[in-house]
């Protein structure tokens, strides 16, 4: 049997990415530091090994343990990170999780082979905030270019915004919770934001996908084969819980007048943020259809209470905003 190693794996990206091992005949060891709870606990085919990634003695104790053929490493955040993984399963398939946050241009689409991706500083390379985070998964991916130019058969997968069942962040949630609470929801601008977004379970084939078939040196692009704008995907979600939503457009100058701003509201870019997909679909990976992924994801929120309330304005400021509107709206009759 195939044996792989996830570098985390009981959160989010890394529970279905089990999930998708499991599917396809592997045996599965997590190694994570077990601060959250682990939902393969005593699960047949799924072991776990406890340690913490950035002790290198922890990593090649496990590397000695299962002898992996694969190994998918889905908590390196910082470039150094990289460099001790790739060396110490250097006999094993390395898939490093990078992000669209490392193109540095935003192309319309970014390309893994054509578009520019951040430069990162030795600061920069240590840092951990959220200004840094492009930079240093940059820094990551031309690790892994490094280690395969050094023979090991290293990938980077480059997912955009990840979103489905378990996502802890609730980016996508808090659209679900005022399509889920409301029957009127406001959005900025015309609604037509074009941030591409990944359903979670189309990763995880993924990241197997490419530790099976990747070209060791290469990054791949992970997003939607069909991108839709933020005013569709609450129509999606609506369709998706059988209920009905007005999307209620506002102008920069209409929130500004309710005191909003439209980057205050999560999945929201004024310029198309959008990637190629066809290197991965030239190896035989497929996305789920929207409307499929979709009502899992707004299904699996609703059922676990998640309403992403905090990642986006208070309901009682965006409805000062729709009343504003409502009464301009009246006053053209």
């Amino acid at each position: 049997m195939k044996t792989a190693l996830c570098i985390g794996g009981t959160r989010f990206i890394g529970r279905h990415t089990v999930e998708e091992l499991l599917a396809h005949d592997y045996d599965v060891t997590t190694f994570t530091r077990g601060t959250h709870d682990d939902p393969f606990a005593g699960r047949g085919g799924v072991s776990h090994i406890p340690g913490d990634r950035t002790d290198r003695e922890a990593l090649e104790s496990a590397a000695a343990e299962v002898d992996p053929d694969v190994v998918i490493d889905f908590c390196a955040y910082q470039p150094k990170e990289v460099e001790a993984a790739t060396e110490v399963f250097s006999d094993a398939r390395y898939v490093y999780v990078s992000s669209g946050s490392a193109y540095a241009r935003p192309d319309v689409p970014m390309r893994e082979d054509e578009t520019p991706i951040h430069e990162c500083t030795s600061e920069q390379a240590e840092d951990d905030s959220a200004e840094s985070y492009g930079p240093r998964k940059a820094e990551g991916d031309r690790a892994v270019a490094v280690a395969a130019a050094e023979g090991v058969e290293a990938m980077a997968v480059r997912p955009m915004l990840v979103y489905g069942p378990h996502d802890y962040t609730e980016r996508f949630a808090y659209w679900v919770g005022r399509v889920a609470e409301y029957d009127r929801v406001l959005v900025p601008g015309d609604g037509g934001s074009l941030l591409h977004r990944s359903y979670v379970e189309d990763v995880a084939s993924a990241l197997r996908i490419v530790a099976e078939s990747g070209k060791p040196g290469e990054a791949y692009n992970v997003a939607d084969r069909n991108a839709f704008s933020l005013s569709e995907s609450l129509e999606l979600v609506a369709d998706a819980l059988d209920t009905e939503v007005e999307v209620v457009e506002a102008s920069e100058r209409e929130l500004a007048d309710g005191g909003l701003d439209p980057t205050e509201f999560p999945l929201y870019t004024p310029q198309p943020m959008l990637v190629s997909t066809e290197k991965l679909a030239s190896l035989g990976w497929e996305s789920t259809p929207k409307a499929e992924a979709v009502a899992e994801t707004a299904t699996a929120h609703v059922e676990n209470g998640r309403d992403g309330s905090e990642n986006g304005p208070a309901r009682g400021d965006e409805e000062q905003v729709l009343d504003a509107i409502g009464e301009m709206d009246s006053s053209d009759f």
